[in-house]
C-alpha cells in the first residue's frame, strides 16, 4: 500500500519500507552578509543572487576599453571621454562634486587618501594580530592571508571615506580583495578613530567564506561597477581572471549621464556655429532633468504639495537605482535611460531582507525601500531631496521636509506630540527610522512611512516609537498613537498584514495575498512579493491573481508572478508563460524561459522550442555574465538538468565547487543530478565529502538520509534523517521527512512525537498537517486525526484534498 502527498514545493512519494522520492526544482542562494551560507535544497525559496555592496573603491588597471552605447537616431553610438571633458565646461557641478562620496569612493592609496593608523598600529581578531604601517610613500598590513598565517600585503586602494574606509589588496589574477578591518572615520569623541572589524561577533578564520580573502569580499564583483564609472569586470572564466577596466576611478560624470562624446561634440559644434543631429537632446545619452517642466505646489487643504504635472517618467531614479538597490546583475550592458529590469533584478520584499510590512532588515540600501512610498508615487525623485552632485541634501532637517509638508501643519507638537527641537519633533526620526550597518554606518529606511506601533502588536515588526522609547512596550506605543490622534484616526490595512500571513501560512492566507496582488493602488513590489507567495496555492482566486500579474504593467509584478509556476501542471504553465518570452524587460523574459525550460520537447510546437531555446540561451547568457560567482553555476546545473544535459549540469556543478568547496548546496545539487541518472554510489561519494568540509550541514544530512532510504540501508537513513532535523528544526521539511521515514519503518509513536513537535514550532506547516492527520487516521486516533484536519481545512480553505480528509473522517468517525 503507499500514499502519496503532495507538498507545496515538490512530491513526496511515501511507500513501505520508506521509500522516498524528492524532486527538487529550485535552490535557496546564499547570503553573503551571512555566517551561515549553507542552503535548505528541499524548500524552493528563490533563485535569486543579490550582493549587498562594500562600501569602497576602485582600482586602475590598464587603459580603459570603452563600450557602446545605444544612441538617437542619427547619431553615432557614444563613447566614454572621462571627467576631464565634463569638468571644462560644467565647472560649476564639478566644483559641487568635488569632495563628495561619489568623487571620493575609491582613491590611490597615498598619504593624501589614507585615513588609517599605519604608524605600527595592531589591531587583534580571533586571535591573530595585524599590524598596520608604512613604508615611505607605501602603506602596508601584516595579516592572515588565505593559508591563516600572517603575510604582508600591499594596501593599493582605500575605498570610502565615512563613517568607514575601507582597503584594497591586490591579489594574482586581477582580484582585488576587501580588507574586513576597516578604519572608524569618525572623530574620537564619537568612538571612531580606530580599527574594528566589520564582523566582530564571529570568529572569521581564513577558510571561512566571509574571510576577507574569501569570494565575498571580492571587490571585481561585489564593489567595483558601483565605486567607478564605465566599469567592465571582465571575467576570464576559462583562465579563472580578472581584466578589470574602467574610464574614471570614481563615481564621475559619465556614471550617471551616460557616455558624453556625442555631447561633446554637440559642444564643440556649437562653438563653432554648426548645427548638429540631436540639437534637442544636446547629444546627451539621456535627460535627467524632466522635459515638462513640472513643479512642486503646495495644496493650502491638505498642507502637503503636489506636482503640477505627474511626473513623466521614473528615468532619474532607475538611473540611481543600479548601485542603490539589493539586486542582482544580468549583463553589463546598463545605461541611464534604459529600464532597470532590464539589466538588473531587484530583491523583492522577502523574509531575512525586509520586515513583513517592508522596514528594511538586512542591507538592501533605498530602492527597494523608496519604490514602497507614497512619495514615490506622488512622483517624488532622489534628486528632489538630495543634490545630486555634492549629494548633500537639498535643505537641513525639518525644513527640508518643509518645502512639500506645510511646517506650521507638520513641523508642530500637534503633530508630532514631542517638544520642539527635540529629536522626537525631528521628521526622519519618525518616518526614516534608521538601521545600522557595518557596525557603524546608519542609513534611513526610504519608505518615509507612518509609524505603525500596533502592527508591531500583531506582526512583531519595529517602529520608531520604540525605537526612542526602549524600555516601553509596543503596546504601550501604540496607546500612545490612539490617545494623541483619537481612536477613529486613520489606520487602513497594510499590506505587512497579507505578507506576514503569507510568510508563516497562517489560516486564511490565501486571500489576503490574493487582495495585495490585484490591488493595484499597493506598492508594486508589495504586490509582486505577495505574488510570489501565492506559489503552491492551487485555488482559482490565486490563479487569477497570478495570471493578472503575468499581464500588470509593472515587470515587477510580472517576474514575480512567472516565479509562481514552477508548480503548475506543464500545460497550464506554457499557456501562461509563453507570452512573456517575447516581453520587452529581459528580468521577465528570462524568467519566463527558465520556467518553461524544463518542459518535454515533445509538449511544444517547434516555433515554440524555437522560442523557448532563444529564452533559454539569453537566461544562460546572463548567468554566464556572472561566471565568476558559483550560484551562477548551481542556476546553469539547474537549467541544463532540467533539460536532460546532464553532462553540462554536471560541470556547472563541479565549477560551483570548485569556485567555493565551502558552499555544500552544489554537492547536494550533484548527488541529485546523480541521482536522475541512477549513480547514487557516485552521489554518495560526493554527500559525505561535503559532510566533511561541513559536518552540522543539515541539508547534507537530510539529502544523503534520503539517499540511503532509496538503498534500503533504513538505520543509517534514519540517523541521518534525524540529525538533519534535530540541527536544523527551523526546517519544517527536515521534521517532516524524518517522521514519515520513521512511520514506514514502524516507528509510529515517534513519528508523531516528532510530528507533534514540530507542528508547536511550525503550527501552519500543511504538510506536518497533513501527516499527523493521516497517521493518526491510520493509528485509529480518529479524534485527533480530524482535529489536524480541521486545522489543515482551515489554511486552505479552498483545497479539494483538506475538505475531502475531513469529510471522510467525519463519515468514519460518525459510524
Amino acid at each position: 500500500m503507499q500514499e502519496t502527498i503532495v507538498a507545496r514545493r515538490g512530491i513526496l512519494t511515501v511507500g513501505d519500507f520508506g521509500r522516498i522520492s524528492i524532486w527538487w526544482t529550485d535552490f535557496v542562494s546564499l547570503s553573503s552578509q551571512e555566517k551561515n551560507v549553507m542552503i535548505m535544497t528541499t524548500e524552493r525559496l528563490s533563485s535569486l543572487f543579490v550582493f549587498p555592496l562594500i562600501a569602497g573603491t576602485v582600482l586602475g588597471l590598464a587603459a580603459c576599453q570603452e563600450r557602446i552605447n545605444t544612441s538617437p537616431k542619427g547619431q553615432a553610438p557614444a563613447t566614454y571621454v572621462g571627467l576631464a571633458s565634463c569638468a571644462s565646461c560644467h565647472q560649476a557641478e564639478h566644483a559641487r562634486w568635488q569632495g563628495s562620496h561619489h568623487d571620493l569612493a575609491m582613491q590611490e592609496a597615498s598619504a593624501e587618501t589614507i585615513l588609517g593608523d599605519f604608524n605600527d598600529a595592531t589591531f587583534t581578531y580571533a586571535g591573530v594580530t595585524s599590524t598596520f604601517y608604512q613604508r615611505q610613500d607605501t602603506f602596508f598590513v601584516r595579516t592572515d592571508g588565505p593559508d591563516g598565517q600572517l603575510q604582508e600585503y600591499n594596501i593599493a586602494y582605500t575605498f570610502g571615506v565615512t563613517p568607514l574606509q575601507q582597503y584594497l589588496i591586490a591579489f594574482p589574477g586581477g582580484r582585488y580583495q576587501t580588507l574586513a578591518i576597516a578604519w572608524d572615520a569618525r572623530p574620537r569623541e564619537a568612538g571612531g578613530q580606530r580599527w574594528f572589524h566589520l564582523y566582530p561577533d564571529d570568529a572569521i578564520g581564513h577558510d571561512d567564506p566571509l574571510h576577507w580573502t574569501g569570494i565575498y569580499q571580492n571587490w571585481n564583483y561585489m564593489c567595483a561597477d558601483c565605486h567607478s564609472t564605465n566599469l567592465d569586470k571582465n571575467y576570464v572564466f576559462e583562465e579563472d581572471r580578472y581584466e578589470t577596466t574602467w574610464s574614471d576611478l570614481d563615481v564621475a560624470c559619465e556614471a550617471c549621464h551616460g557616455p558624453g562624446s556625442n555631447h561633446v561634440a554637440w559642444a564643440e559644434a556649437q562653438e563653432r556655429g554648426e548645427k548638429t543631429q540631436g540639437e534637442v537632446r544636446k547629444g546627451l545619452t539621456v535627460r535627467l532633468k524632466d522635459a515638462d517642466a513640472g513643479a512642486w505646489v503646495m495644496n493650502p487643504e491638505t498642507g502637503i504639495a503636489q506636482r503640477s504635472t505627474p511626473r513623466p517618467t521614473n528615468t532619474l531614479i532607475e538611473t540611481c537605482a543600479p548601485c542603490h538597490a539589493r539586486r542582482s546583475v544580468l549583463h553589463d550592458d546598463f545605461r541611464p535611460g534604459q529600464p532597470l529590469l532590464d539589466t538588473y533584478r531587484p530583491a523583492l520584499l522577502d523574509e531575512g531582507l525586509y520586515h513583513a510590512d517592508g522596514q528594511i532588515l538586512e542591507e538592501v540600501y533605498v530602492y527597494g525601500s523608496f519604490i514602497q512610498s507614497k512619495m514615490y508615487r506622488a512622483g517624488v525623485t532622489c534628486a528632489d531631496c538630495h543634490d545630486p552632485h555634492s549629494l548633500t541634501l537639498r535643505a537641513p532637517g525639518n525644513t527640508l521636509c518643509g518645502s512639500c509638508h506645510l511646517a506650521t501643519k507638520f513641523d508642530a507638537p500637534s503633530h508630532h506630540f514631542h517638544e520642539l527641537d527635540t529629536p522626537g519633533a525631528q521628521c526622519v526620526n519618525c518616518h526614516m527610522p534608521a538601521q545600522t550597518y557595518m557596525e557603524i554606518d546608519p542609513r534611513r529606511d526610504h519608505s518615509l512611512r507612518v509609524p505603525r506601533p500596533d502592527l508591531s502588536v500583531t506582526l512583531r515588526t519595529p517602529n520608531a516609537c520604540n525605537e526612542c522609547h526602549t524600555e516601553e512596550s509596543a503596546a504601550w506605543a501604540a496607546q500612545a498613537v490612539e490617545t494623541w490622534y483619537g481612536p477613529q484616526r486613520r489606520q487602513e490595512p497594510h499590506y505587512g498584514e497579507a505578507l506576514h500571513a503569507g510568510r508563516s501560512g497562517a489560516p486564511a492566507a490565501e486571500p489576503v495575498l490574493v487582495r495585495l496582488a490585484r490591488d493595484q493602488r499597493q506598492p508594486g513590489i508589495a504586490r509582486a512579493s505577495a505574488l510570489t507567495l501565492l506559489a503552491g496555492y492551487a485555488s482559482a482566486s490565486a490563479l487569477q491573481a497570478i495570471r493578472d500579474g503575468l499581464r500588470d504593467d509593472d515587470p515587477l509584478a510580472r517576474f514575480a508572478a512567472l516565479r509562481t509556476l514552477d508548480v503548475v501542471e506543464p500545460n497550464t504553465r506554457l499557456r501562461l508563460a509563453y507570452p512573456l518570452l517575447t516581453d520587452s524587460i529581459r528580468t521577465v523574459r528570462i524568467e519566463a524561459a527558465r520556467v518553461l525550460a524544463p518542459l518535454p520537447a515533445h509538449n511544444l510546437t517547434a516555433t515554440q522550442q524555437a522560442l523557448v531555446a532563444q529564452g533559454v540561451e539569453e537566461y544562460a547568457s546572463a548567468e554566464r555574465f556572472n561566471a565568476d560567482r558559483p550560484e551562477a553555476h548551481m542556476n546553469l546545473g539547474l537549467l541544463y538538468a532540467g533539460r536532460g544535459r546532464f553532462d553540462e549540469a554536471e560541470a556547472a556543478y563541479r565549477t560551483a565547487i570548485r569556485l567555493n568547496p565551502a558552499n555544500v548546496q552544489a554537492h547536494v545539487n550533484l548527488a541529485d543530478l546523480y541521482r536522475l541518472q541512477g549513480r547514487d554510489d557516485d552521489g554518495e561519494r560526493v554527500l559525505h565529502e561535503a559532510l566533511a568540509i561541513a559536518p552540522e550541514a543539515a541539508e547534507v544530512h537530510h539529502a544523503l538520509g534520503l539517499l540511503l532510504v532509496r538503498r534500503q540501508r533504513l538505520p543509517e537513513a534514519l540517523e541521518a534523517l534525524e540529525q538533519a532535523a534535530t540541527l536544523l528544526p527551523e526546517n519544517a521539511r527536515f521534521s517532516y521527512v524524518y517522521a514519515v521515514a520513521l512511520h514506514s519503518t514502524g516507528g509510529t509513536d515517534q513519528a508523531l512525537v516528532v510530528l507533534e513537535r514540530a507542528a508547536m514550532r511550525h503550527p501552519y506547516d500543511r504538510d506536518l498537517l497533513t501527516a499527523l492527520a493521516t497517521i493518526h487516521r491510520d493509528n485509529g486516533s480518529l479524534n485527533a486525526a480530524l482535529r489536524y484536519a480541521r486545522d489543515l481545512m482551515a489554511l486552505a480553505p479552498q483545497d479539494p484534498t483538506a475538505r475531502q480528509l475531513v469529510e471522510q473522517l467525519e463519515a468514519q468517525r460518525g459510524r
